[in-house]
């Protein structure tokens, strides 16, 4: 269900918007997987706190947050009911289904038939919504992706599309060839893997799916940075006098105009920080110096 009963200010976010499927979205978001307690499991320390950074976020015009009934499990999608809902007619909630979580906190694969069927229902239940706006499949495991078929799991959540269960589908951690895979059974609307200004692996993919209208959504993007990468970064930084965090999402929201952000925090003021550091204007030289990193 969504409502009308939030307002949301007119102060334009970096980057602009995007097309994602039937909505038009906001090219800064927010992931809420921070918002769970240590290591994505359980209550966080200071619920006030991560309901008033969910607020926050639609306040300064995020309209696209990204969450999964495991980030708890449960508990970032309870917080993002129980903070926004009835939700704005303007907000575009994505979540993704593929893993579960046991009691050590590992994150098994689950992507029988059955259990996908299980989660997008704990998904809807947990939201307080009738449909999911957008429904990533995870493939991979904790360590990064896995080549393998793709086939059984999406044409499941292509099925639960039809049924009008789930609005647009997408797949997370994925191959070139899974992507592939995964278009030629059902559109897509995103693809959502680890992208940064050390990781460039996904450099051609990202430009592919821009050229096709399909949104590229990274995420770690401060992951897997050497010490010799993140001096130059640093260098950037305080020539800039930004941190680094803002840089990389500078970058990312100049590298190509299909990228889509959704870093995630805790904290009010390091959301406000965020949102402001990603409009971060960057000459040439510096673009240039960055682009360097990630280049063998």
């Amino acid at each position: 269900m969504k409502g009308t009963q939030m307002n949301t200010s007119s102060t334009a976010l970096p980057g602009g918007t995007w097309t994602l499927g039937d909505a038009t979205v906001t090219r800064f978001g927010y992931g809420a997987m921070q918002l769970a307690g240590p290591w994505v499991m359980g209550p966080p320390a200071d619920r006030d706190g991560a309901l008033a950074v969910l607020r926050e976020a639609v306040g300064l015009g995020i309209t696209h947050i990204d969450t999964s009934d495991a980030y708890g499990p449960r508990v970032t999608n309870e917080l993002i009911r129980e903070a926004l809902h009835p939700y704005p007619e303007s907000l575009f909630i994505a979540t993704k289904v593929g893993a579960t979580r046991d009691a050590q906190g590992n994150w098994p694969t689950a992507r029988r038939p059955e259990d996908l069927r299980k989660q997008v229902r704990d998904n809807l239940d947990s939201l307080g919504v009738e449909t999911l706006d957008l429904v990533n499949l995870r493939m991979g495991d904790a360590q990064g992706t896995r080549p393998g078929p793709i086939a059984e799991a999406f044409e499941t959540l292509a099925e639960l599309q039809r049924e009008g269960l789930i609005r647009h589908l997408g797949v997370s951690n994925v191959t070139e060839e899974q992507v592939a895979e995964a278009r030629g059974i059902a559109p897509i609307v995103c693809v959502q893997n680890m992208y940064n200004l050390a990781h460039r692996h996904d450099d051609d993919l990202v430009d592919r799916l821009a050229a096709d209208g399909i949104a590229y959504v990274p995420y770690f993007p401060l992951g897997g940075f050497t010490p010799l990468q993140s001096e130059t970064l640093s260098r950037v930084a305080s020539r800039l006098a930004a941190t680094p965090m803002s840089v990389a999402l500078a970058w990312l929201l100049r590298r190509s105009p299909n990228i889509l952000l959704i870093p995630g925090t805790s904290s009010v003021a390091h959301l406000r920080e965020n949102a402001a550091g990603a409009g971060l204007a960057l000459s040439p030289q510096d673009m240039a110096e960055l682009d360097g990193i990630g280049r063998p």
